[in-house]
């Protein structure tokens, strides 16, 4: 924590202090310190929390969210898509892609799809990762766009995934929500 300076005002720094009129209270009522108003937002903000909590249901045994269901789908297209171009000879910046590297990107989206069918709490977080470095990266991409297309394909991603991204997080609360 900083301290206060324990210099004397001088000059018009005074002079502006002393012109301020106080807030006067209420009549018969003291201000509230700071610290009990700060105290009275956190005890609020608790019972925003409990209140959502107590609205969300548990997963019935074998219920997946629809939102985890389709990032699962999304995540075994993605692995598959991303093989087929592998194999068609598709290339990358001007290069072909080494085999290790889409090997490794379909196996990271075949578990992350794998863990999602299965309503996993990792496997949904990890996809929420890889959905905010998307977001970034087409924020990021629409920034940079030197032509339409470009700007319209990241505005497109922004669009997908965005939504997703955000079911997905209440989703992942119910999934680490324990049995009532």
């Amino acid at each position: 924590m900083g301290k206060r300076s324990r210099k004397a005002r001088t000059g018009a720094a005074t002079a502006a202090a002393a012109k301020r009129p106080d807030p006067a209270p209420a009549p018969g009522r003291r201000p509230a310190p700071a610290s009990d108003r700060m105290a009275r937002g956190y005890a609020r903000g608790r019972e925003r929390d409990e209140a959502a909590r107590a609205a969300l249901e548990p997963l019935a045994p074998g219920e997946r969210p629809l939102a985890v269901t389709i990032a699962a789908l999304l995540s075994f297209a993605v692995a598959a898509a991303n093989l087929i171009l592998y194999l068609a000879g598709w290339e990358v910046r001007g290069r072909d892609p080494e085999l290790g590297g889409a090997l490794v990107v379909c196996a990271v989206f075949v578990l992350a799809g794998a863990g999602m069918w299965r309503t996993r709490y990792w496997a949904v977080i990890g996809f929420e990762v890889l959905l905010g470095v998307l977001i970034v990266s087409a924020a990021l991409s629409l920034m940079l766009a030197s032509n339409l297309g470009g700007a319209l394909l990241s505005v497109a991603v922004i669009v997908a995934a965005g939504p997703l991204f955000w079911f997905l997080i209440r989703a992942m609360a119910r999934i680490q929500m324990p049995d009532r």
